[in-house]
């Protein structure tokens, strides 16, 4: 029998779990951002962009070094210093000066471009064209966010607004670099964030001291919000995100930046403010655009909706009705149970045109 048509005797193997751990786990780092705005408003000292920048990556990367005990070697030194002035020598000061001279909802709203920056720089350095249905549902989202956050009362900043767009763009370039690059062999995330957060504080450190200086007082209240942006949103956060860079798409890692904003809003509701409806829809659009957006077109969507209605128990276990195997499928950006194989196998096998584990199959 040819190798391709034999059924397993056992439950299938599926080589990774199922994503929805993964992207959980991935989305806590937007949902911790989110929590910046609050913070930088809240308890942080005005005036220090750059020192708040500093104090949030250089401690971490410090004790994510000391952690690992592990360096770069080669290009590496070279590659983590770039990713590591784009995602946080450059984006941290932008992001603190932006959260101080816009209202939340104005900075949150020029983050949520991500995406679409990520998509088309995608096109370029990985040379990955996402597909219509993404680019749709990455227009919807920031539009979804724009209603949210955005009112009559916001005020725009022209300072604000160019240090949010360029926080944005750095941060996009530094995804799609990190996905284009990878991590070493042998490198875990933790790592690599040390990497990144190390070189980051490095150069903000200069900088720091020559144009800003530090703030003449730090109360307990501002100490506690370094600390949390330097653990919570700064090292754990970006351990969990790259990790997820390297296991999802970028089409599917990149929307939960929408997480941010509308974790900023949640709080703001938390601390009295109301949603009137126009908000509440938004609030909904963006939700949807996020989830929509791990899938490829809306033939996915309803694949796996259809199909997973008519899954039903079958005599065996990895077993589905009519005594077919289970298929790992595309959802979320990796393979998950609950598809008919139609008769076929699923890992290494031919399984409808469709490549599973990265082999190839026949049509």
């Amino acid at each position: 029998m040819h190798p391709t048509t034999e059924r397993p005797s056992g439950p299938p193997r599926v080589s990774r779990a199922l994503p929805i751990a993964t992207v959980a786990l991935t989305a806590l780092a937007p949902a911790a951002w989110g929590t910046t705005y609050a913070v930088t408003t809240e308890l942080l000292p005005p005036g220090h962009p750059m020192f708040a920048g500093l104090v949030r990556a250089l401690p971490a990367g410090l004790l994510a070094l000391a952690i690992t005990r592990v360096l770069p070697r080669g290009d590496w030194w070279w590659k983590a210093g770039v990713l590591g002035a784009l995602n946080i020598g450059t984006l941290f000061p932008l992001l603190f000066l932006a959260a101080e001279r816009l209202p939340g909802g104005v900075a949150a709203t020029l983050g949520a471009a991500q995406p679409l920056l990520v998509a088309g720089l995608a096109i370029a350095a990985l040379h990955v064209r996402p597909t219509v249905w993404r680019w749709t549902w990455g227009v919807l989202g920031v539009a979804g966010v724009g209603l949210v956050v955005l009112g009559p009362e916001a005020r725009l900043d022209a300072v604000g607004v160019l240090a949010g767009l360029g926080g944005t763009t750095a941060m996009a370039c530094g995804t799609v670099l990190t996905k284009r690059w990878g991590r070493p062999a042998g490198v875990g995330p933790l790592t690599l964030a040390g990497w990144q957060l190390t070189m980051g504080g490095l150069l903000l450190l200069p900088l720091t001291l020559v144009i800003e200086g530090v703030p003449q007082r730090i109360d307990a209240g501002a100490a506690t919000g370094y600390l949390w942006l330097g653990s919570m949103g700064g090292l754990i956060a970006y351990t969990l995100w790259f990790r997820g860079i390297g296991k999802l798409s970028v089409g599917a890692s990149a929307p939960l930046v929408l997480l941010s904003p509308l974790v900023a809003t949640v709080i703001g509701t938390a601390l009295g403010e109301s949603l009137s409806l126009p908000q509440s829809l938004g609030f909904a659009l963006a939700l949807a655009a996020l989830l929509a957006a791990q899938f490829e077109s809306a033939a996915g969507v309803w694949r796996v909706l259809v199909r997973g209605r008519r899954q039903r128990p079958g005599p065996g276990p990895g077993r589905l009705r009519g005594g077919g195997p289970v298929l790992g499928v595309q959802v979320l950006g990796e393979p998950v149970l609950g598809m008919p194989a139609d008769g076929e196998s699923v890992r290494g096998e031919s399984v409808r045109g469709e490549s599973v584990e990265g082999e190839s199959v026949r049509g």
